[in-house]
């Protein structure tokens, strides 16, 4: 009388554990493709000391085009509208010192502005620049006929250090040694 019962119990798990592992291969490129975009905003952070808008929108129009981070999208829904918070996929660009490291794509808008304020959404040369991309990873299981699903929030950071100087601001730093 066990013997049906283990042979169930088997049979349970070895589907389950199928499940687990075609997820798995579908993760892979999902967390590889978090790790490209935050490496090339780091690259584009470093260039400027920040992170201009149009960076950030192709960034997530490339991360929306593709098809598990639109399935992503459709199940968390569409976050606070800001563009780089789409509820599945957040971007986040933010300085040393806590402020947004996110600016407008026309660099003379700050010309205005005298000295580091937080208006500024740059630093002077050799400040980290943190940025991290947050995605949802949709976890799916159809089971008769009921789809089961759970979110995993899945994180990519990198720090990087802004390599342009600003004339318009501080640079006290260089005779600091």
């Amino acid at each position: 009388m066990t013997a049906p019962i283990k042979a169930i119990l088997v049979a349970i798990l070895t589907a389950a554990a199928l499940f687990i592992l075609t997820h798995l291969a579908f993760f892979f490129p999902f967390y590889l493709t978090i790790v490209t975009e935050t490496f090339n905003l780091a690259n584009v952070a470093a260039n400027d000391n920040y992170v201009r808008e149009s960076y950030l929108e192709d960034a997530l129009d490339r991360l929306r085009e593709r098809p598990i981070f639109e399935r992503a999208v459709a199940a968390n829904g569409e976050g606070n509208g800001n563009g780089w918070d789409t509820g599945a996929v957040q971007i986040r660009v933010y300085n040393v010192d806590g402020f947004r490291a996110v600016g407008s794509d026309n660099p003379f808008d700050y010309s205005h502005i005298d000295g580091a304020s937080p208006d500024k959404p740059y630093r002077q040369r050799g400040e980290p620049i943190d940025i991290t991309i947050v995605a949802y990873y949709p976890f799916v299981v159809t089971m008769w006929g009921h789809e089961l699903q759970i979110l995993f929030p899945v994180s990519f950071s990198m720090t990087t250090i802004g390599l342009r100087y600003y004339k318009d601001l501080d640079y006290e730093f260089l005779w600091e040694y």
